[in-house]
Formats: structure tokens, C-alpha cells, sequence
């Protein structure tokens, strides 16, 4: 005779609370991810262009007061080149972005020194003009 109240372990699970779960750190990440982006703060040129996407690439920022970045790591001018090597800019682009405040001479010179350190792929970061409507 078999009684009623004997009852067998429920085997399945409820994924419910997971996919809640999982939801709300998706949000989350997709509202902080642009408050991520890296680097110094610089006041680009603004120039009629076709933009770039930075992405996939590493960026060199210069700000106004020659301060240096390669990604989010500030570096010395003399350690640029060990600092590419470090961030693998020989086998990815590299994007530029440098303060309008920046004498052209000093742009340049960094370039030349990108080049040297075995950077082949170099594109410059500007914003596009404001459009008064």
C-alpha cells in the first residue's frame, strides 16, 4: 500500500531568479560602459571628416600640457616607445588624439617616434564641426 504523502525530490531547476539576475547586470554594463572610455581629458580640433572607429584600436593621447597616455597608462615621453611594444601598437591601428593646444612641431615629433617604434597603422582622432542649425 502506498501512502500519499511520500513524495519524490524535485529534479528540475528554476532558472527564473538567474535570468533576472543576469538582466540586471546586462543593464547595468550597457548604461556605465560610454562612462568607461579611458584616457585624458583633450580638446580636440574640430574638422569636417568621416569618422574613425577607435575601438578596436589603441589610442595615444597628448594634452595640452604635454601630458602623455598610451590607452590609460600616463607615460614619459622617453618611455613612449617601450610603452607601444607593451601595448602591441606593431600589429594593431593606432589612433592619435592630441589637444588643438598642442604645437604642431611636438605633434609631429611624436608621430615620427610612433613610426619608429614600429607603429604601421596611424590615424588621427578629431571631432566634426558644430552645425548651427
Amino acid at each position: 500500500m502506498k501512502l500519499a504523502s511520500q513524495r519524490q525530490p524535485l529534479a528540475e531547476i528554476n532558472v527564473t531568479p538567474l535570468v533576472d539576475v543576469v538582466l540586471v547586470l546586462l543593464i547595468i554594463f550597457m548604461v556605465t560602459a560610454p562612462l568607461m572610455q579611458g584616457g585624458l581629458q583633450i580638446d580636440l580640433p574640430k574638422v569636417a571628416t568621416r569618422g574613425l572607429d577607435v575601438h578596436e584600436g589603441l589610442i595615444v593621447s597628448m594634452r595640452a600640457d604635454r601630458t602623455l597616455a598610451v590607452g590609460n597608462t600616463i607615460v614619459r615621453m622617453d618611455r613612449l616607445e617601450d610603452a607601444l611594444a607593451g601595448a602591441g601598437a606593431a600589429s594593431r591601428p593606432v589612433f592619435l588624439k592630441a589637444d588643438r593646444g598642442v604645437p604642431y612641431g611636438v605633434v609631429v615629433e611624436l608621430i615620427a617616434r610612433m613610426r619608429k617604434a614600429g607603429v604601421a597603422s596611424l590615424g588621427l582622432v578629431t571631432e566634426p564641426p558644430r552645425t548651427e542649425h
